[in-house]
């Protein structure tokens, strides 16, 4: 057997903040991070698609230990985090913790979000959204979580967004770029899962699409915040338009609101309140 040449991949975020709340639970007590089981189990599913049976038992403890271990080593771990852990076909975990903003407000609350009724700016600045201008073909590495994902770069680049990890500069007026499969189908952002206002409720492309299953994703289904579309052609490049309302979601940055948009000026975009300034780009 040959070593792979990619690694599998998880990224959660660690904040204390996420202690407080009633929901984020591990082994019925309250986590620093967030969802990290949901994590393991992609984890283990990643790991029987890619066939890697040498490290099957690899152990929830492990990649719990890893992570808090990641953390411990910071400067200061009563800040925030994202916490990038990989998983080589060797059965060894490598962790890193990166710093990042810290969160304002419950990190699924956007998901109440009405657009016919609320503020637009309820949840702090619109996030610029473009659609990709050429297709990501489906394939194992879009449906799961690794090291590959020079996809992804090259979407970012088509919509001139700076790699994942890289701070932005203000003038950068693009939040996110929305994929597509070869069929023309919706299936997530570049480093998120992405769901779309469809009165009365928040609907997310399938799984069938060959989107990335993400763990914030799974709990916003489990809990009835979002949806899941019935069928491949629910959103497509021809019914997803300038304007259009929608969530960006990712274990990392939480769940954030923003719009498609449509070629609009820099000037356009400060006047209507969207994502303009300082970013820091993180992947899910």
């Amino acid at each position: 057997m040959t070593t792979a040449e990619y690694e599998l991949l998880l990224a959660t975020r660690y904040d204390p903040l996420l202690e407080r709340l009633g929901w984020n639970y591990d082994e019925l007590r309250p986590s620093p991070f967030l969802l990290l089981r949901y994590h393991y189990d992609r984890l283990v599913a990643a790991i029987e698609q890619h066939g890697w049976r040498d490290v099957g038992g690899v152990s929830y403890t492990a990649v719990k230990t890893a992570a808090q271990d990641a953390v411990s080593k910071t400067a200061d771990p009563a800040r925030a985090y994202k916490v990038r852990i990989t998983l080589s076909q060797s059965g060894t975990l490598t962790a890193t913790a990166t710093p990042t903003p810290p969160l304002a407000y419950d990190p699924t609350s956007p998901a109440f979000f009405k657009p016919n009724s609320d503020s637009g700016t309820l949840y702090g600045q619109v996030l610029a959204v473009a659609l990709d201008t050429q297709p990501t073909p489906t394939s194992l590495f879009t449906s799961t979580k690794t090291t590959r994902r020079q996809v992804y770069d090259d979407a970012r680049s088509r919509a001139a967004l700076p790699p994942v990890g890289a701070t932005s500069s203000a003038s950068t007026v693009l939040s996110e770029v929305v994929l597509h499969n070869e069929h023309g189908a919706i299936t997530e952002a570049s480093v998120s899962n992405v769901a779309f206002y469809r009165s009365p409720h928040w609907v997310t492309p399938g799984l069938s699409t060959g989107c990335l299953p993400g763990v914030l994703r799974r709990w916003m289904l489990e809990q009835g915040r979002i949806r899941e579309a019935p069928d491949d052609n629910t959103f497509t490049l021809d019914n997803v338009k300038p304007g259009d309302w929608v969530l960006i979601l990712n274990s990392v940055s939480g769940c954030r609101v923003g719009r498609i948009q449509g070629g609009l000026t820099v000037l356009q975009y400060t006047i209507l309140g969207l994502g303009l300034g300082p970013r820091t780009f993180w992947d899910h």
